[in-house]
Protein backbone atom coordinates (compact mmCIF):
# COMPACT_ATOMS: atom_id res chain seq x y z
CA UNK A 1 0.00 0.00 0.00
CA UNK A 2 2.70 1.97 0.86
CA UNK A 3 4.19 1.70 -2.57
CA UNK A 4 1.28 2.87 -4.36
CA UNK A 5 0.46 6.00 -2.32
CA UNK A 6 3.90 6.64 -3.29
CA UNK A 7 3.25 6.25 -6.78
CA UNK A 8 -0.10 8.00 -6.89
CA UNK A 9 1.63 11.23 -5.13
CA UNK A 10 4.71 11.56 -7.56
CA UNK A 11 1.62 10.89 -10.28
CA UNK A 12 -0.54 13.71 -8.91
CA UNK A 13 2.57 16.03 -7.62
CA UNK A 14 3.97 15.71 -11.04
CA UNK A 15 1.07 16.84 -12.64
CA UNK A 16 0.60 13.46 -14.62
CA UNK A 17 4.89 13.40 -14.81
CA UNK A 18 4.59 16.31 -16.73
CA UNK A 19 7.06 18.22 -13.84
CA UNK A 20 9.32 16.21 -15.52
CA UNK A 21 10.26 18.49 -18.15
CA UNK A 22 13.84 19.60 -18.56
CA UNK A 23 13.00 22.83 -19.35
CA UNK A 24 10.57 25.45 -17.22
CA UNK A 25 8.57 22.43 -15.75
CA UNK A 26 6.53 24.98 -13.52
CA UNK A 27 5.45 27.08 -16.41
CA UNK A 28 4.79 23.54 -17.96
CA UNK A 29 2.48 22.78 -14.88
CA UNK A 30 0.56 25.62 -15.81
CA UNK A 31 -0.04 25.12 -19.31
CA UNK A 32 -1.54 21.36 -17.59
CA UNK A 33 -3.67 23.97 -15.88
CA UNK A 34 -5.30 25.83 -19.22
CA UNK A 35 -7.33 22.19 -20.27
CA UNK A 36 -8.25 21.78 -17.01
CA UNK A 37 -9.73 25.17 -16.83
CA UNK A 38 -11.25 24.77 -19.80
CA UNK A 39 -12.95 21.20 -18.98
CA UNK A 40 -13.81 22.25 -15.44
CA UNK A 41 -15.58 25.85 -16.99
CA UNK A 42 -18.60 24.07 -18.62
CA UNK A 43 -20.04 23.42 -14.99
CA UNK A 44 -21.30 25.87 -12.80
CA UNK A 45 -18.95 27.61 -10.27
CA UNK A 46 -19.99 25.35 -7.52
CA UNK A 47 -18.65 22.76 -9.16
CA UNK A 48 -15.49 24.65 -10.49
CA UNK A 49 -14.91 25.89 -6.76
CA UNK A 50 -15.33 22.39 -5.47
CA UNK A 51 -13.61 20.46 -8.10
CA UNK A 52 -10.87 22.90 -7.46
CA UNK A 53 -10.88 22.39 -3.57
CA UNK A 54 -10.49 18.65 -4.22
CA UNK A 55 -7.29 19.31 -6.32
CA UNK A 56 -5.87 21.92 -4.09
CA UNK A 57 -6.22 18.94 -1.21
CA UNK A 58 -4.68 16.10 -3.70
CA UNK A 59 -1.80 18.75 -4.00
CA UNK A 60 -1.39 19.15 -0.49
CA UNK A 61 -1.33 15.96 0.10
CA UNK A 62 0.74 14.79 -2.87
CA UNK A 63 3.20 17.53 -2.58
CA UNK A 64 4.10 16.78 0.96
CA UNK A 65 4.57 13.42 0.31
CA UNK A 66 7.05 14.12 -2.93
CA UNK A 67 9.29 16.40 -0.90
CA UNK A 68 9.79 13.71 1.15
CA UNK A 69 10.59 10.86 -1.66
CA UNK A 70 12.93 13.46 -3.67
CA UNK A 71 14.16 14.78 -0.75
CA UNK A 72 14.37 18.60 -1.73
CA UNK A 73 11.96 21.62 -0.63
CA UNK A 74 9.80 22.15 -3.25
CA UNK A 75 11.50 20.09 -5.83
CA UNK A 76 11.27 21.55 -9.58
CA UNK A 77 8.85 18.13 -10.70
CA UNK A 78 6.15 19.54 -8.05
CA UNK A 79 3.81 21.47 -10.38
CA UNK A 80 0.45 20.35 -9.02
CA UNK A 81 0.65 24.19 -6.81
CA UNK A 82 1.05 25.73 -10.49
CA UNK A 83 -2.29 23.55 -11.52
CA UNK A 84 -3.93 24.32 -8.82
CA UNK A 85 -2.67 28.22 -8.72
CA UNK A 86 -3.98 28.80 -12.55
CA UNK A 87 -7.63 27.06 -11.41
CA UNK A 88 -8.07 29.96 -8.53
CA UNK A 89 -6.01 32.58 -11.15
CA UNK A 90 -9.40 31.28 -13.77
CA UNK A 91 -12.31 31.36 -11.22
CA UNK A 92 -14.91 33.29 -12.90
CA UNK A 93 -13.17 34.33 -15.83
CA UNK A 94 -14.89 33.78 -18.90
CA UNK A 95 -13.32 30.95 -21.01
CA UNK A 96 -11.84 33.33 -24.21
CA UNK A 97 -8.35 33.16 -25.56
CA UNK A 98 -7.42 36.64 -24.67
CA UNK A 99 -8.26 35.90 -20.81
CA UNK A 100 -6.37 32.47 -20.46
CA UNK A 101 -3.31 34.05 -22.39
CA UNK A 102 -3.09 37.18 -19.53
CA UNK A 103 -4.15 34.57 -16.94
CA UNK A 104 -1.03 32.40 -17.79
CA UNK A 105 1.41 35.42 -18.59
CA UNK A 106 -0.26 37.19 -15.20
CA UNK A 107 -0.09 34.00 -12.66
CA UNK A 108 3.56 33.13 -14.11
CA UNK A 109 4.70 36.34 -13.31
CA UNK A 110 2.81 36.32 -9.35
CA UNK A 111 4.42 33.24 -9.20
CA UNK A 112 7.91 34.01 -9.66
CA UNK A 113 7.83 37.57 -8.07
CA UNK A 114 5.44 35.70 -4.98
CA UNK A 115 4.79 39.46 -3.42
CA UNK A 116 3.47 39.40 0.42
CA UNK A 117 2.34 36.66 1.63
CA UNK A 118 3.45 34.13 -0.78
CA UNK A 119 6.61 34.73 -0.21
CA UNK A 120 5.82 34.60 3.44
CA UNK A 121 3.95 31.06 2.47
CA UNK A 122 7.28 29.60 0.33
CA UNK A 123 9.89 30.55 2.97
CA UNK A 124 7.88 29.67 6.48
CA UNK A 125 4.74 26.97 5.86
CA UNK A 126 6.71 23.47 5.65
CA UNK A 127 5.39 20.57 3.85
CA UNK A 128 2.59 20.18 0.97
CA UNK A 129 1.27 23.16 2.75
CA UNK A 130 3.92 25.70 1.84
CA UNK A 131 3.96 24.39 -1.74
CA UNK A 132 1.12 24.89 -2.42
CA UNK A 133 -0.17 27.81 -0.89
CA UNK A 134 2.41 30.30 -2.59
CA UNK A 135 0.48 29.38 -5.37
CA UNK A 136 -2.63 29.92 -4.27
CA UNK A 137 -1.80 33.49 -3.51
CA UNK A 138 -0.70 33.71 -6.98
CA UNK A 139 -3.63 32.52 -8.43
CA UNK A 140 -5.68 35.30 -5.93
CA UNK A 141 -3.16 37.78 -7.55
CA UNK A 142 -4.08 36.96 -10.68
CA UNK A 143 -7.73 36.42 -9.96
CA UNK A 144 -8.00 40.27 -8.76
CA UNK A 145 -5.99 41.52 -11.92
CA UNK A 146 -8.00 39.87 -14.22
CA UNK A 147 -11.68 40.98 -12.59
CA UNK A 148 -9.75 44.39 -12.35
CA UNK A 149 -8.95 44.45 -16.18
CA UNK A 150 -12.33 43.10 -16.83
CA UNK A 151 -14.07 45.93 -15.18
CA UNK A 152 -12.14 48.64 -16.50
CA UNK A 153 -12.10 47.69 -19.92
CA UNK A 154 -16.45 47.02 -19.38
CA UNK A 155 -16.34 50.72 -18.32
CA UNK A 156 -13.93 52.18 -21.15
CA UNK A 157 -16.11 50.23 -23.66
CA UNK A 158 -19.39 51.72 -21.93
CA UNK A 159 -18.16 54.85 -21.89
CA UNK A 160 -18.21 55.23 -18.38
CA UNK A 161 -14.49 56.27 -18.19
Amino acid sequence: MKAFLEKLAIIVSTGVYTGYSPLVPGTVGTLVGIPIFLLLSFFNPLIYGLATLIIFSMGVWSSGKAEAIFERKDAPPIVIDEIVGFLIAMFFVPKKGVNIILGFFLFRFFDIVKPYPANVMNKRVKGGWGIVLDDVFAGIYTNFSLQGIRLLSYLYQSGKV
